[in-house]
């Protein structure tokens, strides 16, 4: 074993998969600092490996319940967007495959932007159908945040280009033909509705980051339209874009002004 070097078994190692491989079981005993920092730092990736394939079955339990029911195209539906000052209301709806297995997915909001990139792209590409919904601050301001969260859903739904017959809705009762459960959090307890929390999450995202370019002096960039301190002084020094939820206070107050 002396004779390969720590380079040479650092790259062997990146195709190593079980802690009973000829291989890994010699290196153990190399005497070397190197190889065993090496030997510690894959059997930490190891388990970090084995926590993502159990949080991924786990997420999975729905799915696997509904589908020994004998559903086959399970939609996962989530929205984004419920409380910001600006900017739509965004729902996605996922349907993933039975072999699903990338790793990582869950609730975006515990996800960094970075992550949920990644994440959004492999969902894409992975997914049976996706569908989205977005519903805008005039309509918010006319028919009330909770009723436009529901057609943003009803939209996502409609949008998938198989038609799904079960829905897993994060917290929402949706009125539908099609059987349907709303799971509280479900955007922890579901691959569905995380993966459609992730699509909408996303979406959304990129449309305040466009937004931002016309009106800079918002920061909807970094704030995606929510209350912060620099998008409040912003809304008192330039008043409220297109864009902003003139029902929703503090926007409602500056009419009043």
């Amino acid at each position: 074993m002396d004779r390969l070097t720590i380079d040479d078994i650092q790259r062997k190692l990146e195709i190593v998969e079980d802690v009973k491989d000829p291989f890994f079981i010699d290196i153990q005993k190399d005497s070397r600092k190197g190889v065993q920092q090496l030997v510690k730092r894959w059997m930490k990736r190891k388990e970090s490996l084995e926590q993502a394939r159990l949080k991924l079955f786990e997420l999975s339990e729905y799915e696997r319940l509904y589908k020994s029911q004998g559903f086959t195209f399970i939609a996962g539906i989530d929205e984004v967007g419920r409380g910001p000052l600006a900017g739509p209301v965004v729902a996605g709806a996922v349907i993933l495959p039975d072999d699903f297995q990338i790793l990582g997915i869950d609730d975006s909001k515990k996800l960094t932007e970075t992550k949920r990139e990644e994440l959004y792209e492999l969902i894409r590409k992975a997914a049976v159908s996706i569908g989205i919904g977005i519903i805008e601050a005039k309509e918010i301001d006319k028919i009330n945040i909770y009723e436009a969260t529901k057609k943003a859903m009803y939209v996502a739904i409609n949008e998938l280009h198989i038609s799904p017959d079960f829905l897993l809705v994060d917290a929402m009762k949706l009125t539908t033909p099609i059987p349907s459960e709303a799971i509280i959090k479900g955007d922890s307890k579901s691959i569905s509705i995380a993966a459609a929390s992730i699509i909408a999450k996303v979406t959304r995202d990129r449309m305040m980051k466009e937004l931002a370019k016309s009106f800079p002096e918002y920061g909807f960039e970094k704030n995606m339209g929510y209350g912060t301190k620099e998008h409040t002084e912003a809304l008192q020094l330039y008043g409220a874009t297109p864009h902003h939820r003139r029902s929703f206070a503090p926007v409602k107050e500056l009419n009043k002004q």
